[in-house]
C-alpha cells in the first residue's frame, strides 16, 4: 500500500490495480470474478456515465439496489466525482424509497433491475429508462435535484448517506465521510486479520453499514476478494464455504438457517479447511448457541457491536474457540466508549456513548437530530444500554427505549431473548413490552422456529421458567414462521404489535 494520504475511498483500490491487476476483487452475484484492473475500468465507465448525466461534486446519487457488482462500482464512481452515494435496499416499500428520495433530492437514481425484481418494480414506478453498462443492465431516472452540497478536498467529506430503518416520520440520513469509511475499513480488516488471500462472503446488504463498511470497504483496503450474494441462501452459503470462502460476517439468523440446512442434508459439521473467521452481529449471543455454532464451524464465533451512526464498528471480540465470553468485546483501537449512568439503572448499566473517527458527520439536513444524538464533548449517544466488566469488555443489555418495567423491576429484552434462543427448535426471537394496567408492562415474546410445529408456547414457557426469574418471563409467546425484518436480518421490533395483532388479540381473550 502507498504511504501517501488517501482522502477518498476510491483511492484504496489504486495499489491493487497496480500490483495485482488480475487478482479477483469481486465475485459478482452470478459467479463471475472481476479482477482489480477490470473493476477499475468499470468504475471509470460508471464515472463517465454519471458525469454525462449531469452528476458533479456534491450531488447525491440514489442507488436502489441489492448486492451485485454494480453497487460497488457505483459507490466508488461517485467517490471519483466527489458525489454522494445514497444506497437504498430495493426490498424497502415504495413509500419508504419515495420519502428517502424526497429528502436526499438526488441528481440521479439507478436501479439494479438485472438482479432484483423489487428494483425493477421501483424503476417501473419511477419511469426509469434502460441503461446497458459493462457492470449490469440497469435502469436510470433523473430527479429534480437540489443544489449540490459544498465539497472540501480533505477526507472529512461526505462519501455516503445511509438512511436508518424506519417507516414513519421524517427519514434520517446518516452522513458518513471518506474518513469514517476508511477508518472502519482499517478497523474491520485488523480485527479480522484480513489478507489479500482471503475471500469474504458478502450476503449482508451493501446498502447497509455492516455490509458496506465491514465487507466492501475492508476488502477494498486490503485487496482481498468479496463474494457478493444478492440474497441470503443457506444453500449458497454452504456451497461457498465448501468452495473456499474464508471469512463470514453474518447475523444470528443466517447462522441458524445455515446449521439447519446442513443438518437437513446430513452434515453435523461444516468441514471446511479454509474457513478461519466467523462473526455474528446485530443481536446478543447465547452461550449454548455459541458453543453449538463453534462446534459446527470448527472456528471461534466472534461478536461485535456497532450502528449506522458509528460506521458499523464500536467493539469486537478476538476470542479463542470455546471462550465463554458473550460480550461484544472491548472498544476497537482508536474508539472511545463510556457509559452515561445518569438515568440511574441498576447493576452499573448506562447508555453507551462513543467518540472517535468512526462517528458520523451528522444527519443530512437535520441539525436538530444531530444535536440530540451528540454530546457537547463529541460523544455519540447510541441509545443502547450496556455495562463494562473488569476486563474492559462491553456488554449490551438492550435499547434504552426498549427497556421493560414490570412490577417495578427492569427487564432487558436481550436476556429474555437469550433464554428463548437456547431452545434447540428456536431460530430467533424478539421481546418487547406492552403497556398494561397500573403503569405496568407485559413482556411479549415473538419466536421463529426452525420448522412449523417444532415447539409450542406452553413448552417454551416451561423451558424459560428454569432460566428466568418470574417477572422476566413472557406473558405471551407468539410462534411464527418468520418475524418482520430488515434486509440485514435485523428484526423490526416496531412492527411486531401490528404484524401479530390478531394473534395477540386471541391470546388476550383466552
Amino acid at each position: 500500500m502507498t504511504d501517501s494520504p488517501m482522502n477518498r475511498i476510491h483511492q484504496m483500490l489504486a495499489a491493487h490495480v497496480a500490483t495485482r491487476p488480475d487478482a479477483p476483487a469481486v465475485i459478482d452475484s452470478d459467479g463471475r470474478a472481476v479482477g482489480w484492473r477490470d473493476l477499475d475500468a468499470r468504475i471509470d465507465e460508471a464515472a463517465d456515465m454519471l458525469r454525462a448525466r449531469g452528476v458533479g461534486p456534491g450531488d447525491r446519487v440514489l442507488l436502489v439496489a441489492e448486492n451485485c457488482l454494480a453497487v460497488a462500482v457505483l459507490i466508488f464512481a461517485a467517490s471519483r466525482l466527489d458525489a454522494w452515494a445514497v444506497p437504498v435496499n430495493a426490498r424497502m416499500a415504495g413509500a419508504e424509497i419515495a420519502r428517502i428520495g424526497a429528502h436526499a433530492a438526488p441528481r440521479l437514481a439507478l436501479y439494479t433491475a438485472h438482479v432484483s425484481n423489487e428494483a425493477a418494480a421501483h424503476a417501473d414506478a419511477a419511469g426509469a429508462a434502460p441503461l446497458e453498462t459493462g457492470f449490469g443492465a440497469l435502469r436510470v431516472a433523473a430527479f429534480a435535484a437540489d443544489a449540490p452540497e459544498p465539497v472540501a478536498p480533505g477526507p472529512d467529506q461526505v462519501a455516503v448517506v445511509l438512511y436508518t430503518t424506519g417507516t414513519t416520520g421524517q427519514p434520517k440520513g446518516v452522513m458518513l465521510t471518506h474518513a469514517n469509511l476508511m477508518f472502519a475499513a482499517r478497523a474491520s480488516a485488523d480485527l479480522r486479520r484480513l489478507t489479500p488471500e482471503d475471500r469474504v462472503y458478502g450476503a449482508l446488504p451493501l446498502t447497509h453499514v455492516f455490509g458496506l463498511a465491514s465487507m466492501l470497504m475492508a476488502s477494498a483496503l486490503v485487496g482481498c476478494t468479496v463474494q457478493l450474494a444478492t440474497r441470503f441462501s443457506a444453500g449458497a452459503l454452504f456451497a461457498a464455504l465448501r468452495d473456499g470462502a474464508t471469512v463470514v460476517p453474518a447475523v444470528p439468523q443466517m447462522h441458524a438457517l445455515l446449521m439447519a440446512y446442513a443438518a437437513e442434508h446430513g452434515h453435523e459439521r461444516l468441514g471446511s479447511a479454509q474457513l478461519r473467521y466467523v462473526s455474528s452481529g446485530a443481536a446478543p449471543l447465547d452461550p449454548t448457541w455459541k458453543r453449538k455454532a463453534e462446534a459446527f464451524y470448527g472456528v471461534a464465533l466472534q461478536n461485535g457491536y456497532g450502528m449506522t451512526e458509528s460506521t458499523a464498528g464500536i467493539c469486537g471480540t478476538r476470542n479463542p474457540i470455546g471462550s465463554p465470553d458473550i460480550s461484544v468485546g472491548p472498544p476497537l483501537p482508536g474508539v472511545e466508549v463510556r457509559l452515561d449512568i445518569s438515568a440511574g439503572h441498576e447493576d452499573g448499566v448506562g447508555e453507551v456513548l462513543t467518540r472517535g473517527p468512526h462517528v458520523m458527520k451528522g444527519y443530512f439536513r437535520n441539525p436538530e437530530a444531530t444535536a440530540e444524538a451528540m454530546t457537547r464533548d463529541g460523544y455519540l449517544r447510541t441509545g443502547d444500554l450496556g455495562r463494562i466488566d473488569a476486563e474492559g469488555r462491553v456488554h449490551i443489555v438492550g435499547r434504552s427505549k426498549e427497556l421493560i418495567i414490570r412490577s417495578g423491576f427492569n427487564v432487558y429484552p436481550p436476556e429474555v431473548e437469550a433464554a428463548l434462543n437456547d431452545h434447540p427448535a428456536v431460530v430467533q426471537s424478539a421481546v418487547i413490552g406492552r403497556p398494561a394496567e397500573g403503569g405496568n408492562e407485559d413482556v411479549l415474546a415473538f419466536v421463529q422456529c426452525a420448522r412449523p410445529g417444532a415447539v409450542d408456547a406452553a413448552t417454551l414457557k416451561a423451558f424459560v421458567a428454569g432460566r428466568l426469574t418470574a417477572y422476566k418471563r413472557p406473558s405471551h409467546i407468539v410462534i411464527a414462521d418468520a418475524l418482520p425484518a430488515a434486509a440485514t436480518g435485523k428484526i423490526l421490533k416496531n412492527r411486531l404489535l401490528d404484524h401479530f395483532a390478531a394473534e395477540l388479540a386471541a391470546l388476550d381473550a383466552s
